[in-house]
């Protein structure tokens, strides 16, 4: 009966702080509606205003309160979700084999799946996670309950911190979701990411905090590629490799080149066709014609690496262009055999920071466009991920206008934000050496730009930034020169 009274109050408080951010969400939501040009009264309307700016503005503001109304009901039903399973785990009382408790869980599983009206396995998948958010992350789930973040960043964070014991995860959560935590993320909240850069920002800061280091996990992973053969409909499939980073990326762009050097105003199939033709022509032994004009085959790839790992005393990850964090000695690899398409970038090791390239002329030289490509890495556009190669600087103050051709003046842009911002009142906010800019959208909002978490670099034992040696003076020295 004890356990069961407990279970009982946990559940209903959560249930009930669930229900009280919900109707405080549904009063701002109404506040917002109940200010629209068809409900407020005309006559106390300042005479200037546009009813048409107004209602605009109405259903922005309405669309972000409803954002953070999915959020909380998502909250809540983890929450029900949750405080139910306890409940009915109460109820039953202790299990006396694996056997029954596999079919209770089994039980439990199935009563969610039908009152949800989904399939079994997303029902185990909702409950793992409602028990994840919890139990483990607590802050995780009040950043949901109070529409910070949505369902699907809540997902990522559980999905990412799995594996992690309770510390790791907990510094993962508050490097992320807590802005006062030392060393808290940089640039947009995580709210502000769309899922899945907030994804690829979560699983490099992971990757170099990781209690077993990457060098050691990479080791047993690599035993476990593979290629997989999935069918699909229309008398179509699916072909999929699993390989080490560095041969994938490798495949990918050499691919991409090949492709596009076969463009040409005669050609009539797409990129992403000719793509697949060339993968298929190259693994099938076809002697198809691959040559054609466009640019060079090949594959520019930035990899950024800290020096000390460079210099192999420390095993820091590196950066691979267009991927994320890979182990040192596949940097080094990449590095001492001179692979001619990748481009070594070294990092400050006090602050984690690049050298800054630039120059007075209008048009850019190959080293200030590969800082770009290092420093924006994607499309600086919100939510775009849009790769480096298929990006287009651009001067955020147009030359005409005066602005210069320096990294603070520049941005990266795909094709498609790079029309938008020159047909519509979008536009990128400012730069600076170290970080791409935000957006400014048409009616005044501002948009955070997402930025690299760079942290001061591993310094190896003996050798801390305080003091003179040997070491530091060669790294003072490349910086310099």
């Amino acid at each position: 009966m004890e356990t069961r009274a407990v279970v009982g109050t946990e559940g209903k408080a959560g249930l009930a702080a669930a229900v009280t951010s919900l109707a405080g969400l549904a009063d701002e939501l109404a506040a917002v509606l109940a200010c629209s040009p068809e409900s407020s009264d005309r006559t106390s309307r300042d005479a200037d205003a546009d009813p048409l700016q107004e209602l605009a503005d109405s259903c922005l503001d309405g669309l972000g309160i409803v954002a953070r109304i999915e959020a909380a009901t998502a909250a809540a039903k983890v929450q029900l979700l949750a405080t139910y399973a306890n409940a009915a785990d109460a109820l039953e009382g202790p299990v006396n084999s694996a056997y029954e408790a596999t079919a209770r869980e089994m039980s439990t599983v199935a009563e969610v799946a039908c009152a949800l009206t989904i399939g079994e396995r997303a029902a185990s998948a909702l409950l793992g996670e409602a028990h994840t958010l919890t139990t483990s992350l607590p802050a995780a789930l009040d950043a949901l309950q109070a529409g910070k973040i949505s369902w699907q960043h809540a997902r990522i964070v559980v999905d990412e911190t799995m594996g992690l014991d309770k510390t790791a995860a907990a510094a993962l959560v508050a490097h992320f979701l807590d802005p006062e935590a030392p060393n808290a993320a940089r640039g947009a909240s995580a709210g502000e990411l769309v899922p899945a850069r907030f994804r690829r920002k979560v699983r490099a800061w992971r990757e170099r905090h990781h209690p077993e280091s990457l060098e050691t996990r990479h080791v047993k992973s690599v035993e476990d590629r593979r290629m997989e053969y999935s069918p699909d409909r229309d008398g179509m499939a699916w072909v999929s490799l699993h390989l080490a980073a560095d041969k994938a990326c490798a495949i990918w762009n050499k691919t991409s080149a090949l492709a596009r050097g076969l463009q040409g105003p005669d050609e009539t199939r797409t990129l992403t066709q000719i793509k697949a033709d060339v993968a298929a022509e190259r693994l099938l032994g076809e002697t198809g014609q691959l040559a054609g004009a466009g640019p060079s085959l090949k594959a520019d790839v930035l990899v950024t690496v800290p020096v000390f790992s460079l210099f192999g005393t420390t095993d820091e990850p590196a950066d691979l262009d267009n991927y994320g964090p890979i182990p040192a000695s596949m940097a080094r690899k990449l590095v001492a055999e001179g692979a001619g398409s990748f481009y070594r970038v070294l990092v400050d090791p006090r602050d984690g920071a690049p050298l800054e390239l630039g120059r007075t002329n209008y048009r850019l030289t190959e080293s200030l466009k590969r800082w770009l490509r290092m420093r924006d890495g994607k499309c600086t556009f919100p939510g775009c991920s849009n790769p480096s190669l298929d990006n287009e600087a651009d001067h955020l103050k147009a030359w005409e206008h005066g602005g210069s051709t320096g990294i603070s003046n520049l941005g990266q842009l795909c094709p498609k934000h790079h029309r938008l911002k020159h047909r519509t009142g979008w536009s990128p906010g400012p730069a600076a050496r170290n970080e791409p800019p935000g957006w400014i959208s048409p009616t005044g909002r501002q948009y955070n730009a997402e930025q690299a978490d760079r942290e001061p670099t591993v310094w190896p034992p003996g050798c801390l930034p305080e003091e003179t040696s040997p070491l530091e003076a060669i790294v003072d020295f490349l910086i310099a020169s």
